[in-house]
């Protein structure tokens, strides 16, 4: 069975259970699975008997909520939340959402003014013959604002999850020079204590 580091074992739920904004929501399958190859390991490492394995693995079954999950780790894990997720969810994060919905929001207006407006100028130059088609113009173009603005939570979603997924990669990226600085200096012990040579 392949052990599996902490960090990639939190980075497998699709949402953080530890974080509270998500703990109330329902877990999945894959969540549950998670879980469960935790406690599969930890049975496999002799730290989890047989009883506690079966009580465990039905209480995963049983519960349905992301928050319900890190307490069936708790004495296994480490259950504090690593930096990219406390990076990801303080007031700074919120604005960083809104300013994107807030940005397709004002894109999506201003291509409805800019295109109707030209349509209309160049409709009027013309001697205003015929149909006004620019309504055709404004009639796309406003669907275009209509949907930014019905699809508000899935835009502000999207952009969540597209920086957590950079906040996570930024963790591990910093975890991996974190370990060669640890490195260095048991090398250089090691280094330092061969007796130098004589001439």
């Amino acid at each position: 069975m392949a052990v599996v580091s902490v960090p990639e074992i939190w980075q497998q739920f699709e949402r953080d259970p530890r974080a509270s904004e998500y703990a109330g929501l329902r877990a999945s399958d894959r969540d549950r699975d998670v879980v469960l190859q935790i406690l599969g390991e930890a049975y496999a490492d002799g730290r989890l008997d047989r009883a506690e394995l079966d009580e465990r693995t039905d209480a995963v079954h049983r519960i349905r909520t992301l928050g319900e999950l890190p307490e069936l780790v708790a004495d296994l894990v480490p259950q504090s939340a690593t930096r990219a997720v406390v990076a990801v969810s303080g007031t700074a994060f919120e604005r960083k959402i809104k300013a994107r919905y807030d940005r397709e929001r004002r894109d999506a207006l201003w291509a409805f003014l800019s295109a109707s407006t030209i349509c209309w100028v160049i409709w009027i130059a013309t001697g205003m013959n015929g149909h006004p088609w620019p309504i055709w113009v404004m009639l796309g173009t406003g669907l275009n604002i209509g949907r930014v603005l019905v699809k508000r939570q899935d835009i502000m979603e999207s952009e969540r999850q597209r920086l957590e997924k950079q906040a996570s990669r930024r963790e591990r990226r910093e975890l991996r020079e974190q370990q060669r600085r640890d490195e260095l200096p048991s090398s250089q012990d090691g280094d330092s204590s061969k007796d130098p040579e004589t001439p």
